[in-house]
């Protein structure tokens, strides 16, 4: 797990909690907000390990009994609430993991920490059992609720957060991260940190993905001829993809960048910040056959996609109504 000093980015949030542990101003609940591979399990980690590090911060020292319970996943003061649903958080989860032991003192550290991850997978109902205990907390108990989509979550429980926003890291530390902690070729490191749009997890991921190349062409060769094929051909080409273990979000978002390097060159007609910049004869042709509606209009659908699959709603019903979006404008 390392320190702060290992992470790529994020400073801001980095110094915040720093100088929190530092001045004793730690506050009972935190939401760290960013997307999927943004860090924010990483953050949450040496957050969790600061606050119960035998040698008091501001980094993890790593050498401590502490350090080292956290280090291996075996902390007795490190809570990670876990659900059986995949796409929701049920009132139960929050009941006997949070609400049932929070008033059980640390077993050692002086902090007892609560890590939700997919906070924003939590219903009404568990939210407000959580907000219960946010409200009225023991001394020593911290929350840090992992979320994509903090707006989701109650009024409520957002008004009694300190909001910590993870933000896109700079392309030239992301490729620097690859090439130099990898070991992944210029060429292949400058690929990945363009797709990675400032999520260095999906950086790495795309790195040591052995057939991000072979997804990528099938991806441009379904958009280049998308508009000649037929429905059937199309959803079923986009089945074959799932041989590949690469997520299907992450197939859309190829087309994502797809759709907003077609938007920018319409706009801006520069070619510096298109992301696909070996195919702009196919670029350039959709950006003169779509309108910026219909441009807009697919970006939307792609989002509205991959919220439809996350909620477990058939796959060929989301991909026709995708890929029916796409062949109209």
């Amino acid at each position: 797990m390392g320190s702060f000093k290992d992470v790529v980015g994020h400073k801001d949030i980095i110094n915040y909690i720093r100088n929190a542990v530092l001045n004793d101003k730690v506050s009972h609940a935190y939401i760290l907000n960013g997307e999927r591979g943004s860090g924010k399990k990483l953050l949450a980690n040496l957050f969790a390990m600061t606050l119960l590090c035998e040698q008091g911060g501001p980094d993890p020292c790593n050498q401590c009994h502490s350090c080292k319970q956290a280090e291996s996943g075996n902390h007795p003061d490190i809570i990670r609430v876990t659900h059986e649903k995949p796409n929701s958080i049920s009132v139960d989860d929050i009941r006997t993991q949070v609400n049932n032991t929070v008033d059980i003192k640390p077993y050692q550290g002086p902090y007892k920490v609560y890590i939700i991850p997919q906070a924003d997978l939590m219903t009404p109902q568990a939210q407000n059992a959580l907000l219960k205990t946010i409200e009225e907390p023991p001394e020593y108990a911290v929350f840090l609720l992992l979320t994509e989509n903090a707006e989701t979550l109650l009024a409520t429980i957002n008004s009694r957060c300190v909001m910590l926003k993870l933000r896109n890291i700079k392309d030239t530390l992301i490729k620097k991260y690859l090439m130099e902690n990898l070991q992944i070729p210029d060429y292949k490191a400058d690929v990945c940190t363009a797709f990675a749009q400032g999520n260095m997890g999906r950086a790495i991921m795309l790195a040591n993905s052995e057939h991000f190349n072979e997804i990528r062409e099938e991806a441009v060769q379904l958009l280049k001829y998308i508009h000649e094929m037929e429905l059937s051909e199309i959803v079923s080409a986009v089945k074959n993809i799932t041989v590949y273990k690469l997520e299907i979000v992450d197939y859309l978002d190829i087309i994502m960048i797809w759709y907003r390097d077609v938007l920018l060159y319409k706009a801006t007609k520069d070619v510096d910040k298109v992301v696909f910049k070996d195919q702009m004869t196919y670029i350039k042709e959709q950006a003169r056959k779509s309108s910026y509606e219909g441009i807009e209009l697919i970006l939307k659908s792609l989002e509205n996609a991959k919220s439809r699959l996350r909620a477990n709603v058939n796959f060929d019903l989301v991909m026709e109504l995708l890929f029916l979006t796409i062949k109209e404008n």
